[in-house]
């Protein structure tokens, strides 16, 4: 009886958690170029299939995370969607892998692979190395860009409680309310749009060039995973990385992950954004997040919402990029503080150095038609360094 009573107030705190996630589930898409139809509906799926894996258990709502939007748009580039849905695929492969490797061997495991010294200046790497997209989208309209991104500043720094969590939504609502008074708006994309329609399904293409770009990016998204599972734990007072269990949790993710890939959406993702919502409202009940994924998956199904979203100027968005750009950025920075990583140390400069260097400097290895460059590569070389230089090098005298 109680569980019916409360049923509009879940209803209504389910929509609201959908709108939170607004950032990761619709702005994705939109700046890699698909329709958000689809990412409504693989997140909202995807949601769902986690909660079945996990027993039902966690509070958890799956985007994907703003650490994919750079690698997503150079791999499009490089080998085309259809290619780089087969990396998408194997993104959540890997967590597959991890989740077994979680286990069998413990937590411990990951860290020794991927400790912060890799990870920080990886994170940085996927957020500086295509800065200059968000520069480009903005230059299509400094105004409007200008109006959203100081909006979502305004939003982060100064703002408290629920609205400080959707910063992005804010930027582009105001962005796009100012570029209405302007006439800057294509309503056709609106009225031409019907009001029922199945979302833009696309078919992955076996790409191995998309699938060995891809597979690093997993990692920064996976140690994400971990701290927020340790987060929504210990706000509901509960132990999800023991039951059901953080294997459970990265399954589910996968899973998630590579069956967006199959049909044509970006990777869905445990992420901070809802857990951030979950620590603020103490809102736990899993079942308010299941009435957030069903809610996505009918929204998918409004043609009118994705002609909405398309409608948003490039302008707009190129200026919310340049605040996101920057702050997976800091992320990077912060995993190198809240880990205390000595970069007094040579070992960890050494590190950190080539890391960057070569993720944003254009460094690539090829061997006939295989080549690896990027963000990928230069996860693979900081994982290398990791494991092949001591850990018991000298601290750097900055008076030599």
């Amino acid at each position: 009886m109680n569980q019916i009573k409360d049923l509009p107030q879940n209803i209504l705190l389910g929509v609201q958690f959908l709108f939170v996630a607004f950032g990761a589930t619709v702005l994705v898409p939109l700046l890699v170029g698909i329709d958000p139809s689809i990412a409504l509906f693989s997140a909202g799926v995807g949601t769902l299939i986690f909660h079945w894996i996990t027993k039902g258990m966690v509070p958890v709502f799956l985007g994907s995370s703003f650490a994919f939007i750079a690698p997503i748009i150079e791999a499009t580039r490089l080998f085309g969607f259809a290619g780089t849905l087969s990396g998408i695929i194997a993104v959540g492969l890997v967590y597959g892998i991890m989740s077994a490797l979680v286990k069998t061997r413990g937590i411990s495991f990951i860290e020794k692979i991927f400790p912060s010294v890799v990870v920080g200046p990886v994170i940085m790497v996927i957020g500086l190395s295509l800065a200059s997209v968000g520069v480009d989208m903005a230059k299509t309209d400094w105004m409007l860009a200008s109006i959203s991104l100081l909006v979502a500043i305004a939003v982060v720094v100064f703002t408290r409680g629920m609205l400080k969590l959707i910063p992005v939504f804010m930027g582009i609502l105001v962005g796009y309310i100012v570029a209405i008074v302007l006439g800057k708006v294509d309503f056709t994309l609106v009225t031409d749009a019907a009001w029922f329609s199945l979302p833009s399904f696309t078919k992955p293409e076996l790409h191995w060039g998309a699938i060995i770009y891809m597979i690093p990016v997993a990692i920064a998204p996976v140690i994400e995973h971990i701290g927020d599972m340790y987060a929504i734990s210990a706000v509901a007072e509960k132990n999800f990385v023991r039951q059901p269990g953080l294997h459970r949790t990265m399954l589910g993710d996968g899973i998630a992950t590579s069956l967006a890939g199959m049909i044509g959406s970006v990777p869905n993702t445990t992420y901070s954004e809802v857990t951030g919502a979950i620590s603020l409202t103490k809102v736990t009940n899993p079942l308010v997040l299941r009435i957030s994924a069903i809610s996505a998956i009918l929204f998918s199904l409004i043609g009118k919402i994705s002609g909405f979203l398309k409608s948003i100027p490039t302008g707009i968005l190129g200026g919310i990029m340049l605040l996101l750009f920057g702050m997976i950025a800091s992320v990077g920075i912060k995993t190198l503080m809240d880990s205390a990583v000595n970069l007094n140390k040579t070992r960890n400069q050494v590190i950190v150095s080539v890391v960057l260097t070569v993720g944003i400097g254009g460094a690539v290895i090829q061997f006939g038609n295989f080549s690896m460059a990027g963000i990928g590569l230069s996860a693979i070389v900081g994982v290398i360094l990791n494991l092949v230089i001591p850990n018991s090098s000298k601290p750097v005298n900055m008076k030599e």
